[in-house]
């Protein structure tokens, strides 16, 4: 049997876009519902948690909490699906999220089973610190 796609409306996709036009940092649903406006098209708020709820169980998208606040921003993940094998790391500063699937992510996750006995799962987790180029602005900022 033929696997079937997901019903894919006019607001759905230009959700989908906006996400991936802003895929190197996390959105809120109040910056999808403001990009919406923009775009003169008009939707509630239920709609737009539906629509990302359906996109994370596809993970196409990836749903973290907000450090900020008590609700959750969302990041496209990619077609690929491979978000959920390696941590992510997002700038406190700038939002910037970059994606730890470098080797060492092996190495990691065998120490921490080895030594430790603990597997790691890395379905949306993300760790915080301020990334290089946000040091970098802190350090080369005069000083007041």
């Amino acid at each position: 049997m033929a696997e079937r796609k997901p019903y894919t409306t006019k607001t759905r996709q230009i959700i989908l876009e906006y996400l991936k036009s802003q895929k190197a940092v996390t959105v809120s649903v109040a910056d999808i519902e403001k990009y919406l406006k923009t775009e003169g098209i008009k939707v509630n708020t239920t709609t737009v948690y539906r629509y990302l709820d359906k996109l994370c169980a596809e993970h196409i998208v990836i749903k973290y909490p907000d450090l900020n606040s008590d609700k959750a921003v969302f990041q496209f993940a990619g077609e690929e699906k491979k978000c959920t094998e390696h941590l992510h790391l997002k700038c406190i500063r700038c939002d910037k999220v970059v994606h730890l699937d470098c080797d060492f992510m092996d190495e990691f996750k065998e120490h921490l089973y080895k030594d430790h006995g603990f597997r790691l799962h890395c379905s949306g987790d993300m760790l915080h610190g301020i990334c290089q180029d946000c040091e970098n602005k802190k350090i080369s900022s005069p000083q007041s």
